[in-house]
């Protein structure tokens, strides 16, 4: 992981895979372990429970996205030109940003977007869209070749979910193939980075696969129709994406938003910035 982040979530399966992991140890031990705590400052940088339109709102049923109050996008060059001056005064916390797909792909958008958030202040990481027709090695080269490496990113993500729509591509390997190909890819990036990356994931995917048993390893879900505890039943997450319909100051058209598990004193711990 980030050699300023604390510690490293266990994730659990789905209840019906019968394993069950323990709770996030940061969670465990914020209170009890000794740690620098953030100044006013610090915090005060921070727009806390953010209010971003959307274009199809979701009516939550119990704790929704608003109720946390740390809160990012993803972008890629869908999005276009990006103000990330005006995205980070709107109250985003964080950005994660398109960087390479399979082993032959660069997301054009790519070193504007990673230049752009750093200037304006947003802390930023990249992300890798697996390809399941080129191996988990070749995927990795491709990824640290158009990455660079700085000890201030965010932890790299591995984004694993089916695509029914690609063209070039239709295989959908079993769970245990997949969870191999990921290992693979993870280690190879840890050991570049000195990050664990993170895998971002879909609710058919986590549950087709088994993506979630992988150990030592935090993830980032997807869910736009419910809190991620009764979509993914038993499973902890660092990040929830709720919606891929919203409004953000800065981006035009629609865009992914996304919120952090916990508190900003963690947020702060979390993503080096302690």
């Amino acid at each position: 992981m980030h050699n300023k982040v604390l510690s490293i979530l266990m994730v659990a399966a789905l209840a019906s895979c019968g394993q069950k992991a323990p709770p996030p140890p940061d969670i465990a031990t914020a209170q009890s372990a000794p740690s620098q705590r953030p100044t006013q400052a610090q915090l005060s940088q921070l727009v806390r429970y953010p209010h971003f339109d959307d274009t199809d709102p979701h009516e939550w049923q119990g704790r929704g996205p608003r109720s946390y109050p740390i809160h990012g996008i993803d972008v890629s060059r869908y999005q276009g030109d990006i103000d990330w001056g005006q995205v980070h005064r709107s109250g985003v916390s964080f950005a994660y940003l398109k960087a390479t797909e399979g082993g032959d792909v660069a997301d054009p958008a790519f070193a504007a977007n990673w230049r752009g958030a750093a200037r304006a202040g947003v802390p930023r990481g990249a992300y890798h869209y697996y390809y399941f027709c080129r191996s988990a090695a070749e995927q990795a080269r491709w990824f640290i070749k158009h990455v660079p490496r700085d000890a201030n990113a965010l932890p790299p993500v591995l984004d694993m979910e089916w695509n029914p729509r690609s063209r070039t591509c239709t295989k959908r390997p079993d769970g245990q193939v997949v969870r191999a190909e990921a290992r693979k890819f993870l280690a190879l990036l840890e050991a570049h980075y000195g990050q664990r990356p993170m895998v971002y994931t879909t609710v058919d995917f986590f549950a087709d696969t088994g993506i979630g048993r992988l150990r030592d390893t935090e993830f980032w879900l997807r869910s736009v129709a419910g809190h991620p505890r009764q979509i993914y039943p038993g499973a902890h997450w660092r990040f929830w994406q709720y919606t891929g319909t919203g409004g953000v100051p800065g981006i035009k058209g629609n865009v992914d938003l996304n919120v952090f598990h916990d508190s900003p004193e963690t947020w702060l711990r979390w993503s080096g910035q302690l």
